[in-house]
């Protein structure tokens, strides 16, 4: 069996749109790309390389996909050589509707993302890593396919901007199994996933009066 491993760079407000530069995604307006860079320390290029240093293959949407492919198979040699030649290495699944042609070597079309994830993850191999893929991690979390979610959470709030999560995620728990702050305020967090959802309740029992009122007030206000 196969994981799926989200790794994803964040804002406080949950936004994951164009991490990495100006110009890496400027759909509905988006400013602020390249709002990763001034916070990186070594902490979290330490934490980043963790996360690649188990065997792995790339699980990417098309819009990630086609950043990267303009970027890793050209990279070797330079300052991120060991990333560049894992990443051209390993195969590339490629979420997308269209019949692209593939240029990077490696590279499988998945047309059909929760289907084809899914036959993928009951197969042997390496875990499934994605990274960016705002649209494919919204298709996953909705099919229960993700296994485990990294997050690198800096010290900013964005506004507005594509988000690690959004109304369409199926409920789940997870636990956090591993944790830590980076110089420059990065909260590094690995969890993974733990059944259900369960629920509590604090109220008293009992309710008051008053409390009783609320709750048909709030059933009748919808």
């Amino acid at each position: 069996m196969r994981k799926v491993v989200t790794g994803a760079f964040v804002s406080l407000d949950g936004v994951m749109q164009a991490p990495g530069g100006p110009s890496e995604d400027t759909t509905r307006g988006f400013e602020y790309g390249g709002w990763v860079v001034p916070y990186a320390d070594d902490v979290f290029g330490q934490a980043v390389g963790e996360l690649f240093a188990q065997p792995f293959d790339l699980l990417l949407g098309r819009k990630t996909y086609e950043i990267f492919a303009a970027h890793w198979p050209f990279a070797e040699g330079g300052r991120d050589d060991d990333i560049a030649k894992l990443f051209n290495k390993v195969t590339k699944y490629v979420a997308t509707r269209s019949n692209m042609e593939f240029a990077w070597k490696g590279s499988v079309a998945l047309h059909d993302a929760a289907a084809d994830v899914a036959r993928l993850k009951k197969e042997n191999g390496p875990a499934l890593v994605t990274q960016g893929s705002s649209d494919l991690i919204q298709t996953l979390l909705k099919h229960r396919l993700i296994d485990e979610i990294r997050t690198f959470t800096f010290p900013i709030v964005l506004g507005n901007g594509k988000k690690l999560f959004s109304d369409g995620a199926a409920p789940a728990a997870f636990k956090l199994v591993d944790s830590k702050v980076s110089p420059n305020g990065i909260v590094i967090a690995r969890y993974e996933r733990a059944g259900h959802v369960k629920t509590g309740d604090y109220a008293m029992d009992p309710p008051t009066p008053v409390e009783v009122a609320r709750r048909e007030k709030m059933q009748r206000e919808g």
